[in-house]
């Protein structure tokens, strides 16, 4: 497949909850091994973008594409089976499950036998979680907790990952570890749409910007500084 097609693509998307329309025709596109940041004020959409995409809210109007296939319709498990994973805000790991045990449930729609092999490179690549692997999950400080749920994700080699409000409640020092590790997540071949208020430190690394007015897209721009 041509690497530079779109692995994303949203075409028109309406959608919000019961009869209050919160997204209005948001267009939006994700190449490979990319990072979009969506910034906005609270109330904006961003979160009900993430939600949308991922399937839990199902949009009126529009159309989503995941490598050429229209997922419009699919359930989220389906879409994590394809790739597509999301990581909510606020906590979302097994608190009473060590660390070693959310992994293995990040994995838990794979059938193959290297589940353990991807682990011990999450370790790796995460020394923090490896130091500790038999600590109950609810025992981890805010910011190595939101690590060990992009570690989750990346037990199933997304595609695209979701990720919303990382930096929520952490501070400095903890924030710059957790937009590292999402940076990873790109490097190691997933294209990142991220929601941060944060958003002087979220364009620093990412490699688009989208600003989300009243559920519209009313700016994007790149790295190289273009934009409309």
């Amino acid at each position: 497949m041509d690497a530079e097609r779109p692995v994303l693509v949203l075409e028109g998307i309406h959608a919000g909850y019961h009869d209050l329309l919160v997204l209005r025709g948001v267009d939006l596109t994700l190449a490979p091994r990319s990072m979009t940041a969506v910034i906005g004020a609270n109330g904006a959409g961003k979160s009900t973008l993430l939600k949308t995409v991922f399937g839990m809210i199902r949009p009126s109007r529009g159309r989503i594409m995941l490598r050429g296939m229209d997922i419009t319709r699919m359930s989220t498990v389906d879409r994590l089976r394809r790739g597509l994973v999301f990581v909510p805000q606020g906590r979302s790991n097994f608190p009473e499950l060590t660390v070693r045990e959310n992994l293995e449930m990040g994995a838990f729609i794979r059938r193959d036998k290297n589940v353990a092999r991807d682990i011990q490179a999450v370790y790796e690549r995460f020394p923090i979680l490896g130091t500790r692997r038999s600590t109950m999950a609810g025992n981890l400080s805010g910011g190595e907790q939101q690590i060990l749920e992009l570690a989750m994700a990346l037990m199933i080699d997304p595609q695209v990952a979701l990720v919303d409000e990382p930096s929520l409640g952490l501070d400095p020092g903890m924030q710059e570890i957790v937009f590292a590790a999402i940076g990873r997540l790109r490097d190691l071949g997933a294209a990142v749409l991220m929601v941060e208020q944060n958003a002087v430190q979220a364009l620093q690394i990412a490699d688009r910007g989208v600003v989300l007015e009243l559920g519209k897209v009313s700016a994007t721009g790149d790295r190289a500084g273009n934009a409309r």
